[in-house]
């Protein structure tokens, strides 16, 4: 049997759109996967999500060593291209067994959603920590859930 394991982005949501969908989904547990759980947009930074997500049904867990290092972001913006950040943030990938396996093993037990701001799947880090616990999982299939 073939597991979903979920992403998806808040841009482009208000907080409450945002929430919905996930319930709708029936997502169990959402994985923070920032570095900095911090946002601008109302509704969406680690002070507050954790319990509008658990008014829903919803668990958070942050899992701060998945997300995209402050210079690899500063990088991006700067010109670099998706593909050599991919590369790298791969790299970076390898030295966080810990929290792979800490999510491959709620993937594998509940319905997970990784989220972070980026609306693109194609485009975000979140995408690459998917394929790569679902890679090493062979019961786990990503899925974004904007675009299921």
């Amino acid at each position: 049997m073939v597991t979903p394991l979920w992403t998806i982005g808040y841009e482009g949501f208000t907080a409450d759109e945002w929430l919905d969908s996930l319930a709708a989904s029936g997502v169990q547990t959402v994985v923070d996967v920032r570095e900095m759980p911090l946002s601008r947009k109302p509704g969406f930074s680690k002070s507050r999500l954790p319990d509008a997500l658990r008014a829903r049904g919803i668990e958070y867990v942050h899992l701060r060593s998945l997300g995209n290092p402050k210079e690899y972001r500063h990088r991006l913006r700067d010109g670099w291209s998706f593909d050599e950040f991919e590369r790298e943030f791969r790299c970076v990938l390898e030295q966080q067994t810990e929290a792979l396996e800490a999510l491959s093993s709620m993937a594998l037990s509940e319905r997970v959603c990784l989220v972070c701001f980026e609306e693109d799947p194609t485009r975000c880090h979140r995408s690459i920590v998917a394929e790569y616990v679902a890679s090493r999982t062979p019961e786990l299939r990503v899925s974004h859930l904007r675009y299921a």
